[in-house]
């Protein structure tokens, strides 16, 4: 997504509010609470091993596989798509499968990271130039272009996160982008993929199933993300309401889901940081792009927050209970930052 610089440029408004007019994109979400006899352990965690110490594809407990070689990324790869096989279609595996392999060290993976910050910022950033502003980025100073972090926001249209990780990238940030989807189009079908390559450079990863007979995959996709932030230099981007808000009112949420708490707490020490947009489309590119340019589009709004302190959750053990509690504090920040953003909304004159 857009050669990042030092600094973002930014205007000011007559507030004296730093901002900075970017963006805009297509999808993601899913409740991720899903629990099933997949899921490792009855506490719910993310972390499950055999009785020997290996986990179920062959590694050991300290990351290297049996026979010596470098430990993947991500340690349930095989985990998921061996489950996978059998359980979706041909084509829903295959693309699980290439767009995976993308995600290892390797040519691929660095250049769809540049693809991400390039291309992928310049159409999104272009799109939406003269609607979208994003205020208190710098927030985020503390945090490292190339360290992992969760990206928690509400979810109003299918375009929020194209947004919110173009503006992250152009800030500076050098990660690779990835936030779940679901699984119906961009999954099931060839378009999906080309979709998803074209616009995203395959950041819509990994596939979410409503199906009930399916479901038991999504804590196995949320075991993948997590293995990818420990990893390192991985940016997910994840709504904790887990599907997209309908509703009239913008500011008013729907309940946290428990699937972001999970992913933090099996993620462990990586930073999460909430952000609240407002302002775009919920479901139309073309026309979403038009008003960018004839004059007719809402502004769009993007308040980003300070990390949240999750030190004292991370430090107890894993339950639904504890899950819960931690994707709750997510939505609580998310929320105190919508308050913000309709301020910022009103003083602007709506």
């Amino acid at each position: 997504m857009v050669e990042e610089s030092e600094e973002l440029a930014v205007t000011t408004n007559a507030t004296g509010e730093n901002e900075t007019p970017l963006s805009e994109p297509p999808e993601a979400s899913l409740d991720l609470s899903v629990g099933s006899s997949l899921d490792p352990g009855r506490d719910g965690s993310l972390e499950p091993a055999s009785s020997d110490g290996t986990s179920d594809d062959g590694a050991s407990d300290d990351g290297a596989s049996d026979d010596g070689a470098a430990p993947r990324r991500a340690d349930q790869t095989s985990l998921l798509l061996r489950t996978a096989r059998g359980k979706v279609s041909r084509l829903e595996y295959l693309q699980m499968r290439a767009i995976r392999r993308t995600l290892e060290p390797g040519g691929l993976d660095v250049t769809l990271r540049f693809l991400q910050r390039t291309v992928g910022v310049f159409w999104i950033t272009q799109a939406t130039r003269n609607l979208h502003h994003a205020h208190h980025i710098e927030r985020l100073r503390p945090l490292l272009p190339d360290k992992s972090f969760i990206l928690v926001s509400n979810h109003r249209s299918f375009f929020d996160l194209y947004v919110l990780t173009a503006t992250l990238l152009q800030w500076g940030m050098r990660q690779r982008i990835v936030f779940p989807v679901r699984s119906n189009f961009f999954y099931d079908t060839p378009a999906g993929f080309i979709v998803n390559g074209a616009m995203s450079f395959f950041a819509m990863y990994p596939p979410l199933f409503r199906d009930k007979k399916r479901a038991p995959l999504n804590a196995l996709g949320l075991s993948e993300l997590a293995g990818l932030l420990r990893a390192g230099n991985t940016l997910v981007g994840i709504h904790p309401e887990g599907r997209r808000n309908p509703g009239d009112d913008p500011y008013q949420l729907l309940p946290a889901k428990s699937g972001v708490g999970r992913l933090i707490h099996a993620a462990r020490d990586v930073a999460v940081v909430p952000v609240f947009t407002n302002g775009l489309l919920p479901n139309d590119l073309p026309r979403q792009i038009k008003s960018n340019f004839d004059g007719t589009g809402r502004r769009i709004n993007s308040v980003f927050g300070e990390p949240i302190d999750f030190s004292s959750e991370l430090a107890e053990p894993a339950s639904p209970r504890l899950f819960t509690k931690i994707a709750e504090r997510c939505l609580d920040a998310v929320r105190e930052l919508g308050r913000e953003e309709k301020a910022l909304r009103e003083a602007d004159g709506g």
